[in-house]
């Protein structure tokens, strides 16, 4: 079984036996003919549904223009991709960790300073991959201005290139179709045997925590809003939807948020670690809340 190739806040992959619980009768029965993910992320829940249900094609979508390129050069060329990173690891391990430190800086300059070339720049990608498996925590954030801007990780040998994990990826995403843009975007993909799975970046749950840093626009609650709008319209055409979110209640216990903007949906709660946090100390279990429009 392939697994997600990058790190990524929020990422899917300790949740999946719970999600798997919670999927659409129509997929496990094999009635669903297209599977969309319209913030995609790290992929867990694509590679999961891929791997284990006979759906007909995918259609995944991201506002994250470098992400997106590391998914169509992995589908297009992965030899080429997996040439780059060897080449990146290979130089990297060499290295003591201070030597480490200033190659990393000379790559987050480079990528922060070199815009995509066309759909497929495989020197792009290669850098987006080194910095998410060398940066601090596995985090991808940027500044106001679109800049990757997450320090050193310093860890001493990273896996960078894990090759056969990557060529797994390579032939699941024959039949995925791979799109940069809006999450309203898969309106256009959207019929009674498609399955869709949202997981927009999180609602903060206190004051303090607002990483909403995939990119540089962030994501509000009148975005919230406007992507249960979406949800309703698609349910109302026949596709079944999910969509994860955090649970306000996890530090406001009267904060019904979630529950009014989906009410007419199922809600269900469950149990998650959090992974990924600046503070060690703010790593721990908090409640999620996944939405369907499906009896469980």
């Amino acid at each position: 079984m392939c697994k997600p190739f990058l790190k990524w806040a929020g990422g899917k992959g300790q949740l999946l036996e719970k999600l798997n619980a919670l999927y659409p009768q129509e997929l496990i029965n094999g009635e669903i003919d297209i599977y969309i993910e319209p913030f995609v992320g790290g992929g867990a829940v694509l590679f999961d549904v891929l791997q284990k249900f006979k759906v007909k094609k995918a259609v995944i979508i991201d506002l994250n223009k470098e992400l997106i390129n590391c998914y169509r050069c992995i589908k297009e060329d992965v030899h080429e991709l997996i040439n780059q990173l060897e080449t990146l690891q290979e130089k990297l391990h060499s290295l003591n960790i201070d030597e480490q430190a200033k190659i990393f800086l000379e790559i987050r300059k480079k990528y922060n300073t070199i815009k995509l070339n066309g759909n497929y720049d495989f020197e792009k990608a290669a850098d987006f991959i080194f910095l998410n498996k060398t940066c601090f925590n596995g985090l991808y954030r940027v500044n106001s201005k679109g800049e990757f801007n997450v320090p050193f990780g310093r860890y001493k040998k990273p896996l960078i290139c894990d090759r056969a994990n990557l060529t797994e990826i390579h032939n699941l995403l024959q039949k995925v179709d791979i799109f940069y843009g809006d999450y309203s975007e898969c309106k256009k993909h959207i019929h009674d045997k498609t399955f869709v799975y949202f997981d927009p970046p999180y609602r903060p749950i206190t004051q303090t925590q607002s990483f909403v840093g995939y990119s540089k626009n962030g994501f509000n609650d009148d975005n919230q809003k406007e992507l249960s709008y979406l949800v309703r319209e698609l349910s109302e055409r026949g596709a079944k939807v999910m969509l994860s979110n955090s649970d306000p209640k996890n530090s406001k216990p009267d904060d019904n948020f979630f529950d009014e903007l989906y009410k007419d949906f199922s809600i269900k709660r469950i149990n998650a670690r959090r992974m990924i946090n600046c503070q060690a100390d703010k790593r721990g279990n908090v409640t999620e809340i996944i939405v369907t429009n499906s009896v469980c």
